[in-house]
């Protein structure tokens, strides 16, 4: 991993990764909105809010094939999350992947269910009765994003910034 502090000119301390990662293990559901962020066919941009849960070193979220996220990402994968989470805001860059081997989508589905969301796993996808208006009808797909860049902004004292890189 490399390390860039962004407020060094104020005299500030990088903010050490396992600050950013604690934050990320101990959100808390329904206490803050991801925001994912996808790039249309046309180049213009498109933000939504999903449910997504850290877990194993990447973010996972659920969307429909027919959403504007998901076609989004079947054309270019590249995308962010935003999160603010207690004491830091995030923003993850990566590349999205749709999960299909059946030990994570169960694994997954039980994460979800222990939020509140009792979605269970269906033909390599999530089902259930309900989801977000913004997840589109079931199936629902789960995609995976490996961080590549962190964005961190401390949101309480003693404040700060950093970039961290990941080695693919």
């Amino acid at each position: 991993m490399n390390q860039k502090n962004l407020a060094d000119l104020y005299g500030l301390d990088p903010i050490p990764w396992s600050r950013a990662l604690e934050a990320l293990e101990l959100a808390k559901p329904k206490t803050q909105t991801p925001f994912l962020a996808t790039t249309r066919p046309d180049g213009r941009p498109h933000v939504a809010a999903v449910g997504a849960i850290w877990d194993s070193g990447r973010i996972y979220f659920v969307s429909g094939a027919a959403t504007r996220k998901s076609k989004n990402l079947a054309g270019n994968a590249n995308c962010v999350i935003s999160m603010s989470l207690t004491g830091i805001d995030l923003v993850v860059e990566g590349m999205a992947e749709r999960v299909t081997d059946n030990s994570t989508l169960e694994r997954l589905a039980k994460r979800y269910a222990d939020q509140g969301w009792p979605a269970t796993v269906q033909d390599g996808a999530f089902t259930y009765e309900f989801s977000a208006p913004s997840a589109g009808p079931p199936p629902w797909d789960l995609y995976a994003v490996t961080p590549a860049t962190v964005f961190g902004v401390l949101t309480v004292e003693p404040g700060g910034a950093t970039r961290w890189r990941f080695d693919p």
